[in-house]
């Protein structure tokens, strides 16, 4: 049975804001492995999934820090490609008292820009059991139907496709409206996760969530920060309190909470995603088991370095239980 997770976009080097100087400019950027996908497949190998990365690296020192630390981690590289056409992105981190972050994107042209179908591994998704991506492989027209063409690729070879939004209005080129691109996406998704303001983004234009249901999607998760998640299925919804902790860093959450999810979601046995919507009580523990993955990793600072171990998200359920 496949158990891979394939997660594909964007690799980067976020630098985190340490100590105030004059004027209350941080003294010093700490650089750390990040990026939305690369997050989740970290999350996943720390949890013991089977996860690959795949995506655009440069041949530049930054990344060959990010291809060392997703070995590190424990992620399979194989589907990695390297160019040296382009250097790494960048991302600015600035933390608010609460742990609330805001970016600072130093990105186009970057290597992750310039991945194309044809630097897909050929049996990349022979093993993947879910293959998941984000907007931010959307943000350049070709990259963009390079992340569609990967989520057909992988529907083709059985895998259940994962979507989470994870909208960045900065990346995206100025006056630019990200819907067009997204909405083709959202509709090859089976899962799709938003937070509640991404949810209202879309809600603005489209009957949510409705819309979805016209394409693939069958399952819905919208997440809010220490406030209840919402879950929708084509049938029915329902809400799910979220633990309460002290939020130190919230860079990594919602990366955190995709991978625990997809984690319960690549051990599934054939037809068993089905199964699972049919049933509340399978479906609140997944969800719960996600949560947990999330409210751990704001308590740390760092993205790949925040990610709990699938030890550590047992004994924090029990203990909140």
């Amino acid at each position: 049975m496949a158990q891979d997770i394939l997660c594909f976009g964007e690799a980067l080097i976020d630098f985190h804001a340490e100590g105030s100087g004059d004027g209350g400019f941080p003294r010093a950027f700490v650089p750390f492995a990040g990026g939305a996908p690369a997050n989740v497949a970290v999350a996943v190998a720390r949890l013991g999934g089977r996860a690959r990365f795949a995506g655009m690296l440069s041949t530049d020192p930054f990344g060959d820090f990010l291809l060392d630390s997703l070995r590190r981690a424990g992620v399979g590289v194989q589907d990695v490609a390297r160019t040296a056409e382009a250097n790494t992105a960048l991302a600015f981190v600035s933390l608010d008292a609460r742990g609330e972050r805001s970016f600072n994107f130093y990105r186009p042209p970057s290597a992750d820009l310039l991945f194309r179908p044809e630097h897909f591994r050929a049996g990349a998704f022979d093993d993947a059991a879910v293959f998941h991506v984000c907007s931010n492989s959307m943000t350049d027209p070709e990259l963009a139907e390079t992340t569609r063409e990967g989520m057909r690729r992988a529907q083709a070879a059985g895998a259940l496709v994962s979507f989470d939004l994870n909208l960045r209005p900065a990346l995206w080129p100025r006056e630019s409206n990200p819907r067009p691109s997204v909405w083709p996406a959202l509709h090859l998704a089976d899962v799709v996760k938003l937070c509640a303001e991404e949810f209202a983004w879309l809600a603005e234009h489209d009957a949510l969530p409705g819309r979805l249901w016209q394409g693939r999607t069958r399952l819905l998760v919208v997440t809010d920060g220490p406030r209840p998640l919402r879950w929708f299925r084509r049938d029915a919804s329902g809400e799910l309190p979220c633990p309460q902790v002290a939020a130190v860093d919230t860079t990594a959450a919602g990366d955190a909470f995709v991978g625990g999810l997809l984690c319960r979601l690549a051990a599934l046995e054939t037809g068993g995603f089905d199964a699972l919507l049919r049933d509340d009580a399978a479906l609140r523990d997944m969800l719960a088991f996600a949560a947990a993955c999330g409210a751990l990793t704001v308590t740390r600072q760092g993205s790949f370095t925040a990610m709990p171990s699938a030890a550590e998200v047992h004994a924090f359920l029990e203990s909140n239980r």
